[in-house]
């Protein structure tokens, strides 16, 4: 399990990269819509990632943005608060409208950290 979360931290790294070497960062916005979404993809994924390692699925397949804030919402409503945060920055802001704003991104890396630590806390416990 401790692998699960290398792995994820891995992604969110990934993201810190592509946007630093590629997305071209202009007056605090990056600039490349193409790497902003990249980035933002391997972010929410990488948060997926540490979260599949700690809630059980009864479900096969892919699991809905719903299911995940349910689970957590019975947890840690501030981990919810993590989740939605990321969800919102990463997956629809980020990855689907392409939008740049740096410091957007930076909050969305910080609640995801906070998300990776607390998975990582309930690993060890």
């Amino acid at each position: 399990m401790k692998n699960t979360i290398a792995e994820a931290q891995r992604y969110i790294d990934n993201a810190k990269e592509i946007l630093s070497t590629k997305a071209n960062k202009e007056d605090g916005y990056y600039q490349d819509k193409k790497y902003i979404k990249l980035a933002g993809h391997a972010a929410y994924s990488g948060v997926l990632v540490a979260l599949d390692t700690i809630l059980a699925s009864k479900e096969k397949g892919r699991k809905s943005v719903d299911w995940y804030k349910s689970e957590l919402a019975k947890i840690d409503k501030k981990v919810l608060n993590y989740f939605d945060t990321t969800y919102q920055i990463f997956h629809l802001v980020m990855g689907y409208d392409g939008h740049g704003k740096a410091k957007l991104a930076q909050e969305g890396f910080e609640d995801a950290d906070k998300l990776i630590r607390w998975v990582e806390t309930k690993i060890i416990a």
